[in-house]
């Protein structure tokens, strides 16, 4: 009797193993991205970058070397464009590089991704850039493990974005993605 309720009880554990084996409803690929459920708690770290607040995002944009912001808000592309479905605000001089986030990305995208990052960085891997999106938000995560995958090496992950920055006080601007080469 003890083994039927066992296996009665373990039953659904085993399933739901399979199928995230499988790939159905699986929360992170192979590669250890995010695929779903992108607006959900976050970790307080990330591989390959150092988790940054409010206050030490300003103290970083005080200083000599200003590092590069990238905001990896999604935006919705239709029709070889990006469809602006609302107004987005990000913080003053930032980089929107859309759907850069995202757990898979289809080869443009990579591409799209890579690109920005050699422009923004002039090519120096060494060159301090900050991912950031909205709090809660996987989007940036990913970034930033995907930037470290492409061998970035100073990286920051403004891990509560853009809604802390704008609870500070502190002021946001009108932002547009930055187009698809």
């Amino acid at each position: 009797m003890s083994r039927l309720l066992a296996a009665v009880l373990c039953l659904p554990l085993l399933c739901g193993l399979l199928s995230a084996q499988a790939g159905e409803d699986a929360l992170f690929s192979t590669d250890g991205y995010r695929l779903d459920r992108y607006r959900s708690p976050t970790p307080a770290t990330v591989d390959g970058a150092r988790t940054v607040d409010t206050a030490t995002l300003q103290r970083l944009l005080d200083g000599p070397e200003q590092p590069v912001l990238i905001d990896v808000f999604r935006r919705p592309w239709l029709h070889g464009q990006f469809a602006s479905d609302e107004p987005h605000q990000n913080i003053p001089g930032s980089l929107w590089l859309a759907n850069v986030g995202e757990g898979r990305l289809e080869s443009r995208w990579s591409d799209y991704f890579a690109h920005y990052l050699k422009q923004a960085s002039g090519g120096d891997r060494d060159r301090a850039l900050v991912f950031y999106c909205k709090s809660d938000c996987w989007l940036s995560w990913n970034a930033s493990k995907r930037a470290a995958a492409l061998g970035y090496t100073r990286l920051y992950w403004y891990r509560d974005g853009v809604d802390a920055w704008q609870q500070a006080g502190l002021p946001l601007q009108a932002a547009t993605p930055a187009p698809l080469p």
